[in-house]
């Protein structure tokens, strides 16, 4: 009998632990509480329903992150999709378009997801309003598409830019350009979370400002905040009211997230009958992308799953590009009427992303967010459809940048395609050292942007500027070491050279 008893103990600990932890627990909801209140009285009257939205938001955010302990996904439950959920998109190609077009593109709002700043590559203000080609920014060559598509299919497809209050304000400014173009262009605001201080779990505002030391005391909370604020904006409402069915939603950045007339048909016209409601588009996954989120099965419904949520004995296996063989390029299709039904039932669940932060002052702060993607489960008869790499062309640094100017693209009509004399479709790697991190310096050591149509591979670093119609290819590698600067010549053509130490060319 007696060998029960420390088992009983044990039990009776732990049931302890646990209710103290929820004692504990009950204690920081209401001390959050308090603060958040605090907070809220000091908004203006104009913007106070607005604030209390976002921080009713942040509550059930909080709420769902005490909850949740431990990793948010059971490796042991991970399995590969079944075949048949994510689909060739050479088969949803072969289908065809619909003899009335127009018909199923009327039926699209375009939404690009603009809330980040271009900070990582030193310039200030909205990253969408960086040149990358020809004097375009992001937002002009977004906008000359969808304009391009309306007047050749005498559509009326909307732009609707996800803000947020980082960006705002300076692209309402810019919006007034396009007044004149084929193009209605409509804005919300993702929401505005407070950070919390990573200590003490409390918010790090003491009011509703963010300006002076507010400044970095609230952050948008990330992408899955699209369902809340395009609902609550009530252009959800509008939209349907006027007969649009889906959203293809991207991130500004990425200048292969064109809108596919083929799988809006597909959409459109389901195969089985079936409607989809969510699509995602995948892309096989090269050695640079082994942190990308892969689609998986799980309890019978296909999830996204991120390399956060993977536990860390397992992450070189997600790594893995033979298991996990293609990655969420965030290029999303999704019902509207499906946002509406699941927001309203408060049914979209998705997994919190817990983003550690240290605030310049020196103080360690989290910001709780989640991903547009990661809804897929909430949703009916999603669809994995593998794209090809073109569409997933994401401009994150310099050298991504390099690319997308150089010879190595054409631009028709805000859409960049790869040059046909490029004779295979990979794109180089590129890596630029940290001189050139910054648009301005990077645009200061390119005279002109060289030829790269035969290049497989660029690592430059140090003190190095190219003169004018330079050209590159095969593996080039140029390394100027601390003290030393190289000058490649004007003309010059490097092809499979090491370039290091010091070469200098003066004006005479």
């Amino acid at each position: 009998m007696s060998r029960f008893v420390p088992d009983l103990s044990k039990a009776m600990s732990q049931d302890g632990a646990s209710q103290f932890q929820e004692v504990i627990r009950q204690e920081l909801e209401l001390s959050v509480k308090k603060e958040l209140e605090k907070i809220l009285i000091t908004a203006p009257s104009h913007e106070f329903e607005h604030t209390k939205k976002d921080l009713d938001g942040f509550r059930k955010l909080f709420h769902r992150f005490l909850q949740e302990k431990g990793p948010s996904v059971d490796w042991g439950k991970i399995q590969r999709p079944p075949e048949d959920s994510i689909q060739p998109y050479e088969k949803i190609k072969a289908r065809g378009l619909p003899d009335n077009v127009s018909s199923v593109l009327n039926k699209l709002v375009v939404v690009k997801l603009n809330g980040g700043l271009g900070t990582s590559m030193g310039c200030k203000g909205p990253k969408s309003l960086i040149g990358v080609r020809n004097e375009n920014t992001f937002l002009d060559l977004t906008v000359q598409q969808i304009e391009h598509l309306n007047k050749t299919y005498n559509t009326d497809v909307p732009l609707v830019l996800m803000n947020s209050f980082n960006t705002d304000e300076d692209t309402k400014k810019i919006l007034q350009k396009y007044s004149h173009c084929r193009v209605k262009i409509y804005t919300f605001n993702q929401s505005r979370y407070p950070r919390i201080n990573k200590e003490s779990l409390l918010p790090v505002a003491k009011d509703v400002s963010y300006s002076g030391e507010n400044t970095e005391a609230w952050y948008p909370p990330g992408h899955g905040d699209i369902y809340a604020s395009f609902y609550n904006s009530g252009l959800l409402d509008i939209f349907i009211g006027e007969g649009k069915e889906y959203i293809f939603v991207s991130n500004i950045d990425n200048l292969g997230a064109t809108v596919d007339l083929y799988i809006l048909n597909h959409l459109m016209n389901p195969p089985n009958g079936k409607p989809c409601e969510f699509v995602m588009e995948v892309t096989n996954k090269t050695r640079a992308d082994v942190k990308g989120g892969t689609l998986t099965q799980y309890e019978g419904k296909l999830r996204l799953v991120e390399i956060a949520q993977v536990p860390k004995a397992h992450v070189d296996e997600f790594k893995s590009v033979s298991k996990f063989k293609i990655f969420n390029t965030n290029n999303l299709w999704i019902s509207l009427a499906a946002v509406k039904r699941l927001q309203e039932k408060n049914a979209i669940d998705m997994e919190i992303i817990v983003n550690p932060k240290t605030l310049d002052g020196g103080l360690n702060v989290i910001q709780l967010e989640t991903a547009v993607g990661a809804a897929i489960k909430s949703f009916e008869n999603s669809l994995g459809i593998n794209v090809p790499r073109s569409r997933f062309l994401p401009v994150k640094t310099t050298s991504d940048l390099l690319l997308v100017m150089s010879n190595l693209y054409s631009l028709n009509a805000g859409s960049l395609t790869m040059s046909e004399k490029r004779e295979f479709p990979t794109v180089p790697l590129v890596k630029l050292g940290s001189s050139f991190t910054k648009v301005q310096d990077y645009l200061r050591r390119f005279e002109s942007i060289p030829d790269m149509l035969e290049l497989d591979h660029l690592t430059v670093s140090g003190d190095v500027t190219f003169g004018k119609h330079v050209s590159l290819k095969g593996t080039v590698i140029i390394i100027a070491n601390h003290g030393d600067r190289i000058d490649i010549p004007p003309g010059a053509v490097l092809e499979n050279k090491i370039v290091s130490g010091n070469l200098r060319i003066l004006d005479h």
